[in-house]
C-alpha cells in the first residue's frame, strides 16, 4: 500500500520495525546488543563522537538484518521450492548482515577495548 503523505509513510516504516521486532529473533538480538551498547557508553562516559560511532555502527547492523528479512520474505513469496538464485539471494543477505555485524564488533573493541583495559588495570592496582 502506497502512503498518501508523509506521516503515514512514518507510520508504515514504524510498523515495520516493530513487526520485525516481534518476528524476527536476530533482530530482538542486534536491538539488545544496540541497548547495551547505549548503556555501557553511558558507564564508560564516551565521548559524543564515540557514541556517534558506534550508533551508526548498530544501526547499521539492524539495518542489514532488516532487509535480509525483507529479501527472504520475498524470495520465500516467488518460490517455495529450492532454487539456486533463490538461495544465493538470501545466502548473499544473510551475508551483508555478517559483515555488518562484524565491523560493528571491529568498531566497539576499537573504542570500548582501551577503556575496558584501564579500568580492569585501574582496579587491579
Amino acid at each position: 500500500m502506497k502512503a498518501r503523505n508523509l506521516r503515514e509513510s512514518f507510520r508504515y516504516a514504524g510498523i515495520g520495525v516493530v513487526q520485525a521486532l516481534k518476528s524476527e529473533r536476530n533482530v530482538r538480538i542486534h536491538w539488545i546488543a544496540a541497548i547495551t551498547m547505549g548503556v555501557v557508553s553511558v558507564l564508560f562516559k564516551l565521548s559524543a563522537e564515540e557514541v556517534a560511532i558506534m550508533a551508526l555502527a548498530a544501526a547499521m547492523v539492524i539495518t542489514a538484518e532488516m532487509v535480509n528479512t525483507a529479501i527472504e520474505h520475498c524470495v520465500d513469496l516467488v518460490t517455495k521450492e529450492y532454487d539456486s538464485l533463490a538461495a544465493e539471494a538470501k545466502n548473499v543477505a544473510a551475508g551483508a548482515v555478517l559483515v555488518s555485524a562484524v565491523g560493528a564488533a571491529i568498531v566497539g573493541v576499537l573504542i570500548l577495548g582501551p577503556k575496558v583495559l584501564s579500568t580492569i588495570a585501574s582496579r587491579l592496582m
